[in-house]
């Protein structure tokens, strides 16, 4: 975290799990809790905030965000607009972040008269800094403002900015709502393993360790995912069997069918919660 960010005053409106994989982000790298506030409207969660950092959490917008220099909008999508009007006066001059899904910078604009608009697509495994996050900024967004964003972004792991918001709900439906996948994965081959004469504690040792170490090298390897797939193919062989029972019951294509239905269900979330 660069020396500028760690005289920055960081107020997260929505307390929930994304927020706290960034408020624990920043903390760990040195930013203070008293640089730091929430608005969280369940009493709940504000105590759990309370006691897990030690921040100022608040019920309500306030004047306590004017020094603010960045608003975080980790808002539900449907809440968005009716917590830009209550807050909107109170941040006249900050730069805003939305990690809602789906809200489009336009409305968010509208709903906040301001320009300095940055949004954001993180995914879950942010809460173990291992995350991967797509940006986009409005034109009059500043360099030193993006430069605050990395800072902040970076503490909950990895991250790519986009020139264009309409790839936004290409990357929820990829990376946004992917960690869903691999679960649902590895869902499927503990249920195989069990199904097979494993435990289903080995079945699970199993899959996380095979999709943790599989990662790894796909993002370390200089081959593509493709020719890493077909180094563990032998034609006849036990991964080819698996391979050809998947691709004869179409299962690549249903995948990408999928995925094509959360980046639908993406872009109908910017019209049904969009302005006015």
């Amino acid at each position: 975290m660069s020396n500028n960010t760690r005289s920055n005053h960081i107020a997260f409106i929505g307390g929930g799990n994304m927020a706290s994989a960034i408020i624990g982000g920043l903390l760990k790298q040195g930013l203070l809790p008293a640089q730091i506030q929430v608005i969280e409207p369940f009493e709940a969660q504000r105590l759990k905030l309370v006691s897990q950092f030690g921040i100022e959490v608040h019920a309500a917008p306030s004047d306590s965000l004017l020094i603010a220099d960045m608003l975080v909008w980790a808002v539900k999508p449907q809440m968005f607009r009716e917590a830009a009007m209550q807050t909107c006066s109170h941040c006249p001059k900050a730069l805003h972040l939305s990690v809602a899904a789906g809200v489009r910078s336009d409305s968010i604009a509208h709903w906040l008269d301001s320009q300095s608009i940055v949004r954001a697509m993180p995914n879950t495994p942010a809460l173990v800094g291992k995350g991967m996050t797509a940006l986009y900024a409005r034109n009059a967004v500043t360099p030193t403002q993006k430069q605050l964003v990395d800072s902040v972004i970076a503490t909950t792991g990895a991250f790519l900015w986009l020139d264009d918001e309409t790839q936004l709900d290409a990357v929820t439906a990829l990376s946004g709502s992917g960690p869903a996948y691999v679960f649902y994965f590895i869902e499927s081959m503990v249920e195989a393993g069990v199904q097979m004469g494993l435990s289903a504690a080995q079945a699970q040792q199993l899959a996380i360790g095979t999709f943790v170490g599989a990662s790894e090298l796909a993002s370390t390897s200089s081959e593509s995912p493709q020719i890493l797939r077909e180094r563990v193919t032998s034609k006849g062989g036990t991964t080819y069997a698996a391979l050809n029972s998947m691709e004869q019951d179409g299962v690549k294509a249903l995948f990408i069918r999928a995925m094509q239905a959360a980046k639908q269900r993406a872009t109908a979330l910017g019209t049904e919660f969009g302005m006015p």
